[in-house]
């Protein structure tokens, strides 16, 4: 029989807590677990309204309803010497009665919330068959093993739906859409994926192997999703043929012009009267290469990871063009030259990434950090960038790195 009254704060909080340590201790399967008492101590635990000398009230409503429960047998009360009745010391929660204490509390047993998740997972996985796959197997994993599933919840079962739902629809974004058109496309909410989209990030990053380094902004614009529409800078004569055969010269605009997103993804055709292409990082230095060029080149700014949309319009180039890569001299920037040649061109060169831009500006460099170097040396296995081993060992004595803002172009 359960009481017929409400726990108040006090009584919930030591309850909640009590309940918090019997299933960790009885989750890790220790063979002297049900030997270990359930006991919650005031005098090392803090709780403000039962210890209160202004307002006696908490405290006696707390006394009363915890004798009921040690006459129910679900408690056992330990009173300060000389303040029986008054001052509580500790309380035992009988292991035998966690059942009635999980239903009085609207609390389900971790077990059942564990178990709840693992069939959701499971009923989930065909719809996957890549990271997301390998996502879900390792989450179940962990439950199985009474781990941590983050990012997905044992509590929310509405957020673990639409997360599997998002993960899902992702297989339907095949061009640039902003995350709000998404969200409302999915859920008819344009703010509700803005909470799933760190678990997203996180699932991603961790079980895509060429993402581990990736930030959230990238996972995602690697996706197809962003914040709001974006553009593709580009300088020089370039010249652009779209499905319906229409020519976009580009030429005439000075210093730059910006491509949507969108626009680039749909070009067939792209050449540029140009003897070489450079891609930039960074939209500053893409700016400095614009005014420090002395003869003709075509340059794009990657702002970043290379986007879908940016190696579409790469890849839609001749491939005898000669293309460059500008990038920081540092784990990031050796990884865009990767996936450049990965995705696009497999002739990619560096520009301006070698040793002797590192020694000419090594003023200006600063120091690798330990996760720098463990980046670096992994780079070195990477049989794609073979030809620049020689730099990043360099750079790995030398314990030096170079952001491309830093080289003088004058």
């Amino acid at each position: 029989m359960l009481p017929n009254f409400t726990p108040s704060p006090v009584v919930n909080h030591i309850l909640d807590t009590l309940l918090g340590l019997y299933e960790r201790r009885y989750t890790a399967r220790s063979d002297n677990a049900a030997h270990q008492a359930l006991r919650f101590d005031f005098e090392s635990t803090s709780v403000p309204d039962y210890q209160s000398q202004i307002d006696p009230a908490p405290r006696q409503i707390a006394n009363e309803q915890l004798r009921a429960l040690e006459h129910l047998g679900w408690v056992k009360l330990d009173w300060l010497p000389g303040e029986t009745g008054h001052l509580l010391a500790t309380v035992t929660l009988k292991p035998d009665h966690t059942i009635e204490v999980f239903t009085w509390l609207k609390r389900t047993p971790q077990a059942a919330q564990r178990a709840q998740l693992i069939d959701l997972l499971l009923a989930d996985r065909f719809r996957f068959d890549d990271w997301r796959l390998n996502a879900l197997h390792h989450t179940i994993e962990q439950l199985k093993t009474d781990r941590s599933p983050a990012p997905f919840s044992l509590i929310d079962t509405e957020f673990n739906r639409d997360l599997l739902v998002a993960l899902a629809a992702l297989d339907t974004v095949r061009e640039e859409t902003p995350n709000r058109i998404f969200s409302v496309r999915l859920f008819n909410d344009s703010k509700r994926f803005d909470n799933l989209s760190g678990a997203v990030g996180t699932l991603a990053r961790r079980h895509h192997s060429a993402w581990h380094d990736w930030s959230n902004e990238d996972i995602l614009r690697e996706l197809n999703l962003t914040s709001n529409p974006t553009h593709l800078y580009l300088h020089g004569p370039w010249r652009l043929i779209d499905e319906a055969g229409q020519v976009m010269t580009l030429s005439e605009f000075e210093p730059s012009v910006g491509v949507a997103a969108a626009q680039a993804q749909h070009v067939q055709q792209a050449g540029v009267d140009a003897g070489q292409v450079i891609c930039v990082e960074n939209v500053t230095t893409f700016y400095e290469l614009i005014r420090h060029t002395t003869e003709p080149l075509a340059a794009l700014c990657l702002w970043g990871n290379p986007s879908p949309a940016c190696r579409h319009l790469l890849r839609r180039l001749p491939p005898e063009m000669p293309l460059h890569v500008w990038a920081d001299l540092d784990y990031g920037g050796f990884n865009i030259l990767v996936q450049l040649r990965g995705h696009v061109n497999a002739r990619a060169l560096p520009y301006r990434m070698d040793i002797e831009t590192l020694e000419t500006h090594a003023r200006w460099a600063r120091p690798l950090t330990a996760n720098d170097v463990r980046n670096l040396k992994r780079l070195l296995h990477s049989a794609v960038i073979a030809d620049i081993h020689p730099v990043i060992e360099h750079m790995l004595r030398r314990r030096l790195k170079l952001e491309q803002e830093a080289v003088v172009l004058s």
